[in-house]
C-alpha cells in the first residue's frame, strides 16, 4: 500500500513538472518536484525507502529526459539516503529543520549531478551558483509546504504514531 502511494506520488510529480515546464519561459522550471518527493519520503519514512524512491524516480526521470541516463538516478538515490539518514539521527519535525534539508539536498543533488556530468564529459556547466540557489529556494519552500499540508489532514499524527510503534516491535 504505501509503495502504491509512492509510486503515484512520483507518478504525479512527473506529469506536474513536465506540465509545468511547457508554461514557463524557457522551459526551466525552479523547483524539482521529483526531488521534493525523494526528500520528502526520505525524511518520513527512513533511508531504505529514501534510496529506493530516489532510483526508482531518478531512473524514470532520466528516461524522459536527454542526455545520460543514470546520472540523476544516482544523484537521487545519494540524496535520498543520506536524507533519510538525517530524518533518522536528527529532529526534522519543525519546518526550519526541514527548509534546511530541502535546500541542502537540492544543492547536493545539483552538485553531483554537475559534477558527474563534468567527470564524464557530458557538458561544461559553468558556475550555476544563482540558478542552484534558486531551485534549492524553491524546493525548500514546497517541501516545507508539502509537510505541512498532510499534517494538516485529519488523523495525518495518528497515522503516523501507529506506523513508528509498529516499527519498534
Amino acid at each position: 500500500m504505501k509503495a502504491a502511494g509512492i509510486l503515484l506520488a512520483i507518478a504525479l510529480a512527473l506529469v506536474l513538472q513536465t506540465t509545468i515546464a511547457r508554461f514557463v519561459a524557457g522551459g526551466t522550471v525552479v523547483v524539482d518536484l521529483v526531488l521534493v518527493v525523494v526528500v520528502y519520503v526520505a525524511l518520513s519514512s527512513g533511508s531504505v525507502a529514501g534510496l529506493l524512491t530516489g532510483t526508482v524516480a531518478g531512473l524514470i526521470q532520466d528516461s524522459l529526459s536527454t542526455g545520460l541516463i543514470g546520472v540523476g538516478g544516482l544523484a537521487k538515490t545519494i540524496v535520498g539516503f543520506v536524507a533519510g539518514i538525517v530524518g533518522t539521527q536528527f529532529i526534522v519535525a519543525q519546518p526550519l529543520p526541514r527548509f534546511v534539508v530541502f535546500f541542502v539536498a537540492t544543492v547536493a543533488h545539483q552538485a553531483i549531478t554537475i559534477g558527474l556530468g563534468v567527470v564524464l564529459g557530458q557538458r561544461s556547466f559553468g558556475m550555476p551558483y544563482a540558478a542552484v540557489a534558486g531551485e534549492a529556494l524553491g524546493n525548500a519552500i514546497v517541501g516545507v509546504a508539502a509537510f505541512q499540508l498532510v499534517e494538516l489532514m485529519p488523523g495525518a499524527v495518528e497515522r503516523r504514531r501507529m506506523g513508528k510503534s509498529r516499527l519498534r516491535r
